[in-house]
């Protein structure tokens, strides 16, 4: 009688799919509202910077600490949902990421702001490598790039809708500075709740304070990835960095009558080429991907630095949209090349490498820029940083070509 009972073994296997699936989808998501409360701050600097009078060091000291908090967060919790399980994780630093948007309502001055943004980095770490790991292992078999896709597409995504929301609420919303991060509160708030009724794919280990000891340790192929891609990971997440935390005072420069939100629009112009990018080259070859990324880095820079002398604006966004495209393609390949065969004990060491990686690169430089233009302005500034990201972009061009020469040989040795 049991057996009229009980669902036919099909009939589990399709549940558990459907669940799998569902499950997948509602992880994704939440990299997307990670990245998109990440740059909803990008369009309130100039608000920021005529309320409290700050400059644009302090503007790139509030970006970069949330960088510097989610290394830190990255490299101290990267294992932690080996330990402890996905949902757990996930869970704890919603609720975290909630608080530090009431925080972020809550400012007035650029001390709590920082402080905001320190505990939104640490909490976005946190669960960065467990979103990612998850959808690593909910992944379909019979789809192997997905995982890689949503990834990669996610963060870029998101950041796009951050700041488009943020831009729309500036001239909606009465309280623009509040009104977004308690919309965002909310939406981690549900998170929460909603993450605890996924599948579970992690499983509880002993050891969870132990892994909180920092330490990064990928595989030794996914180093030799990181170490042909780094140059090119480093130019386009430096550019990141650049236009999300000096972009609006480079449309002040470049067209002084810009309506406000034209600042934070730039930063939008770049995160949405990059997500239409992504979406559109899935299925293109990884080193073509990175090698066509880096060499669209120069052409980028070159358009970015005539808009500040004689086209103006337009040329402004069209550098940015044509770095989104050179950041979605570098990304893409590196991470597919990075994630490409990985056993199920490395993931989480292999993302939060390849992470790491990325946002130091988004961090340390933008905070060297912001100090600079105190020394030297923004104008002679922006030169030099556009010419450094465009050599090494140039650079990471030409260390792949040769990456690539050299692996021919042996593709064709017997096994």
């Amino acid at each position: 009688m049991a057996s009229l009972t009980s669902d036919p073994p099909v009939h589990r296997s399709r549940r558990a799919s459907r669940n799998r699936a569902a499950s997948f989808a509602f992880v994704a998501s939440i990299p997307v509202s990670l990245l998109a409360a990440s740059s909803a701050p990008t369009p309130l600097f100039p608000i920021y910077q005529d309320r409290w009078g700050l400059s644009a060091l302090d503007v790139t000291v509030v970006f970069s600490a949330y960088s510097l908090a989610l290394l830190l967060s990255l490299l101290t919790t990267g294992a932690l949902s080996d330990r402890l399980g996905r949902r757990p994780v996930l869970a704890g630093a919603l609720i975290v990421e909630a608080g530090s948007m009431a925080l972020l309502a809550a400012a007035d001055g650029a001390v709590l702001l920082t402080a905001a943004r320190v505990v939104q980095g640490v909490a976005t770490g946190a669960a960065t490598g467990a979103a990612g790991a998850a959808l690593l292992d909910l992944g379909d078999p019979g789809r192997p790039g997905r995982s890689a896709l949503a990834n990669t597409l996610a963060p870029v995504s998101g950041m796009a809708a951050g700041v488009l929301v943020s831009t729309l609420l500036v001239h909606l919303a009465p309280a623009p500075t509040t009104t977004v991060y308690v919309l965002l509160a909310v939406l981690f708030t549900a998170q929460a709740v909603g993450v605890t009724a996924t599948t579970e794919t992690g499983r509880r280990h002993a050891g969870a304070l132990r892994s909180l000891r920092p330490r990064l340790s990928p595989p030794p192929a996914v180093r030799r990835a990181l170490s042909t891609a780094g140059p090119g990971i480093v130019a386009v997440w430096a550019l990141g960095g650049f236009y999300s935390s000096l972009g609006p005072a480079l449309v002040r420069m470049a067209a002084p009558e810009a309506p406000q939100a034209a600042g934070g629009m730039v930063f939008f112009a770049l995160s949405a080429s990059a997500a239409l990018t992504v979406g559109a080259v899935r299925r293109a070859e990884p080193f073509t991907l990175e090698v066509c990324g880096c060499l669209a880095v120069p052409l980028a820079a070159l358009l970015t630095l005539t808009g500040l002398h004689h086209t103006g604006l337009l040329a402004v966004y069209a550098g940015a949209a044509l770095a989104g495209i050179a950041f979605g393609a570098v990304t893409q390949g590196a991470l597919r090349t990075v994630l490409a065969s990985l056993e199920e004990r490395d993931r989480t060491a292999s993302l939060a490498s390849y992470y790491v990686l990325s946002y130091s690169s988004m961090s340390v430089p933008a905070i060297a820029a912001g100090a600079a233009t105190q020394h030297y302005g923004l104008r002679s500034t922006a030169h030099v940083y556009a010419v450094a990201a465009a050599l090494l972009a140039v650079a990471a061009a030409a260390a792949l070509a040769a990456a690539r020469r050299s692996a021919r040989p042996s593709d064709h040795h017997p096994r």
